[in-house]
């Protein structure tokens, strides 16, 4: 079993997130397994706490980013150098408690392919916190091509058929719950209840819950493009209603239309809808920008703990590689 740890400014947590972990992981029969933590350019200490958890206990490995890349790609860098039947994924916070892991690897063992966490409550968190996150599964659920179930992170355990189905997505604007539904897969939940953060401050700002957001809406869903066409479409027949009104007013009457305030409104209402559907075709062309640049996901700093050198070492193969040595 391999378990992935993506870590960003986390020193005074790790020390006990890596006892919890072992804790937990030790007491299952007959399991091998190795943690895979991800420093993802931290500014602190993490790193320096991650190389001494190395060097007191072989099954660590380390990988250090040579920036901060963000979560989604610390996830998918730790899950290309997991080396287990199956690999799980959890935040170093310990909002994902380590001790559900047990209960994820029986439902694998039992046939599940996927078993993801499910929060039934969310200590700590305020209540715009918990209601923006119910909000926009809703509506991601309703516009995207991929429903996701309700008050679920990236918390999971998987399958190394799903990890590798996972690694051959090459987008760079990555949303890992949905891209793991994309998949299929036999998929079931493991209810929980999320403690509040063991120490330290939440790296979330709303700027980035914004864009993570965004990751997942513009990457599953072409409705944004749709409604563009609909809202054109509205627009042209109420032009035509208002020109049939126009002319039945001059020919029965003896005066034109009347009515420079409606006027008003309406090029005003036509120029913000126009200008907000430009942006929304400008983000998707940036994604696609971002695409054809065909740059790798990450550059990896330094390994530690790993018993063979990096496939990524080797030269590229295509997007789906992922990483890249940095010789700096």
């Amino acid at each position: 079993m391999s378990v992935v740890v993506p870590c960003f400014n986390e020193e005074a947590v790790l020390p006990e997130t890596h006892g919890r972990l072992v804790g937990v992981l030790e007491k299952v029969p007959e399991l091998g397994f190795e943690l895979i933590y991800v420093d993802d350019g931290s500014r602190d200490a993490t790193l320096e706490v991650l190389r001494e958890l190395q060097r007191s206990d072989a099954r660590v490995r380390v990988i250090a980013l040579s920036r901060n890349f963000g979560q989604q790609i610390a996830f998918t860098a730790g899950l290309a150098e997991a080396s287990g039947d199956v690999a799980a994924i959890l935040d170093a916070d310990l909002q994902d408690p380590p001790e559900v892991l047990p209960e994820m690897l029986e439902r694998w063992r039992c046939g599940a392919d996927v078993a993801y966490g499910v929060r039934t409550q969310r200590d700590g968190e305020s209540v715009f916190k918990r209601w923006t996150s119910k909000a926009f599964h809703k509506f991601n659920n309703r516009i995207s091509e991929i429903s996701i179930p309700l008050d679920t992170g990236e918390f999971r355990l998987m399958d190394q058929r799903v990890v590798n189905a996972f690694l051959n997505m090459p987008e760079r604007h990555r949303f890992l719950r949905s891209m793991v539904a994309w998949s299929g897969f036999q998929q079931e939940p493991i209810y929980f209840r999320r403690p509040h953060r063991a120490a330290g401050q939440t790296k979330w700002s709303r700027s980035m819950m914004l864009q993570q957001a965004a990751n997942g809406i513009f990457s599953f869903s072409l409705l944004p493009l749709r409604l563009a066409v609909w809202a054109g479409l509205i627009a042209i027949g109420l032009a035509f209603f208002g020109i049939g009104y126009a002319l039945v007013a001059h020919l029965l009457t003896d005066a034109w239309v009347s009515g420079w305030t409606l006027l008003f409104i309406a090029i005003l209402l036509l120029s913000g809808g126009q200008f907000m559907f430009i942006g929304i075709i400008g983000e998707y062309i940036g994604r696609i920008f971002n695409e054809v640049k065909q740059r790798p996901l990450y550059l990896v700093r330094e390994r530690l703990g790993f018993p063979s050198p990096s496939p990524k070492e080797e030269p590229l193969q295509g997007p789906a590689a992922g990483s890249a040595p940095f010789n700096g």
